[in-house]
C-alpha cells in the first residue's frame, strides 16, 4: 500500500493506523494523527483500517519557545 506520511512516500504492508505508528517506532499517548486531514483519537488507531493513497499525519509535542 502506497501511503503519504508527513509528507513523505512510503510504501508499507500495514493495515492499520496502530500497526503503522508501531512500523515506524512512534510511541506515546501523546501523538496526535490525523487521516486525509481527518482527526484520528488515540482510542480507534487500533481499528482504524488505512488505505491506499492515504495521507497521515504524526504529530507530537515539541520543546521550546
Amino acid at each position: 500500500m502506497k501511503l503519504t506520511v508527513n509528507g513523505e512516500a512510503l510504501e508499507t504492508a500495514v493495515t492499520t493506523l496502530a500497526a503503522l505508528l508501531a512500523a515506524l517506532d512512534y510511541e506515546g499517548d501523546w501523538l496526535a494523527t490525523a487521516v486525509n486531514s481527518d482527526l484520528v483519537h488515540r482510542a480507534r488507531r487500533a481499528e482504524f483500517q488505512l488505505s491506499d493513497g492515504d495521507r497521515i499525519e504524526i504529530l507530537s509535542p515539541m520543546q521550546g519557545g
